[in-house]
């Protein structure tokens, strides 16, 4: 039995979801949401709840239960709130700056590198080594942040790299702490 599906979602004022047979449509205050969900899946709206259940009890079927409720919910959650994924930049002569909405980053190649926003996405930096990826859509937010942090992943021995700001870096002795 899925806990997470069975859970109602609750539409918040001034929130306004539409349902067209497997498509959804959700606008707030921050923004409008369209997403097409599987067709096994029963969608039902009364009043201000959404249910989301399900056929039968076949594998497929309710590991979808579970992931359809929880996009909804996201949806929902990032119409309202926006989400946000922060990154720290460390190491000596790394930086992150903004050129008019792209984040342009010194990260010691012979080339600055350079990334454009996808729709909806814009780029905070409190300074030189944090950045800040904020949107509506969760799932383009991390699909960002995990670009960024690519570039220059973290490094285990000194440190060096692109984490996030949750993010703890185990560090390796290097050879000569192995005697």
């Amino acid at each position: 039995m899925s806990r997470i599906g069975n859970k109602p979602i609750t539409v918040p004022e001034g929130v306004e979801v539409t349902l067209n047979d497997h498509h959804i449509t959700v606008k707030g205050p921050k923004g409008t949401l369209e997403r097409d969900l599987h067709k096994n899946m029963t969608i039902t709206m009364e009043e201000n709840t959404i249910h989301v259940t399900r056929p039968n009890d076949e594998a497929e079927n309710r590991s979808l239960h579970g992931l359809t409720r929880t996009l909804i919910s996201n949806m929902i959650e990032g119409v309202v709130h926006e989400f946000k994924r922060e990154l720290e930049i460390n190491g000596v002569g790394y930086r992150a700056q903004k050129q008019g909405n792209k984040l342009v980053m010194n990260l010691g190649y012979s080339h600055n590198v350079e990334i454009e926003p996808p729709e909806g996405i814009t780029f905070d930096l409190a300074d030189a080594n944090h950045i800040t990826v904020r949107g509506i859509d969760k799932e383009v937010v991390g699909q960002t942040a995990a670009v960024i942090r690519t570039k220059r992943p973290p490094e285990v021995y000194r440190g060096k790299g692109i984490k996030y700001a949750e993010e703890h870096i185990r560090r390796k002795e290097g050879k000569a702490g192995k005697k």
